[in-house]
């Protein structure tokens, strides 16, 4: 999980996910939609460009993207939200995971744990966060010294040798 993914998101770009989810809009659709902007820079600039007419970036849409998403980002373009369609699929890429009961997290260690650590570490997760499924990405980070921090949307779960050092220095110093 990108530590961008755990920023909290607009009101607006929920609201533009939801609708979306709602429109049950093919996943390999969205998919096909993800790529084309992220293969043709070009494209997102047509569409966000102010001095390029609604009925013209209409017609583009209408030319290069599936039919079931076209008027979703019709709506997207004439309301201006066009250059944050990339906050727009993370959001519904959360939504998603929320409706289905997934949780992602993020797991940052020295060494990455064995098979049977990480699955204890999804069942915490699972029964914490009463989800279905636990997604958990794995980063390397030896600064820790030693055990793991784990992040869980704004919670935060510090294990680490360095975390607990800085816990007793803090302890200290108050005295």
């Amino acid at each position: 999980m990108k530590r961008q993914q755990r920023i909290i998101e607009t009101s607006w770009a929920r609201s533009y996910a939801r609708v979306l989810y709602e429109l049950k809009v093919p996943a390999e659709d969205i998919e096909e939609t993800k790529n084309l902007f992220a293969q043709t820079s070009e494209l997102l600039e047509v569409l966000t460009n102010p001095t390029i007419f609604i009925m013209k970036k209409e017609k583009i849409i209408d030319r290069i993207f599936p039919s079931s998403i076209r008027n979703f980002l019709k709506v997207v373009c004439r309301y201006g939200k066009m250059s944050r369609i990339g906050e727009i699929f993370d959001a519904y890429d959360c939504y998603c995971r929320r409706q289905k009961r997934i949780l992602q997290a993020e797991l940052i260690c020295v060494e990455p744990p064995d098979e049977l650590r990480l699955e204890e570490i999804r069942q915490f997760l699972c029964r914490k966060y009463k989800a279905d499924e636990a997604q958990v990405e794995i980063r390397k980070d030896p600064g820790l010294f030693g055990g793991f921090v784990l992040h869980v949307g704004s919670d935060e779960y510090d294990w680490s040798l360095k975390g607990r050092l800085q816990r007793m220095q803090e302890q200290l110093t108050w005295r």
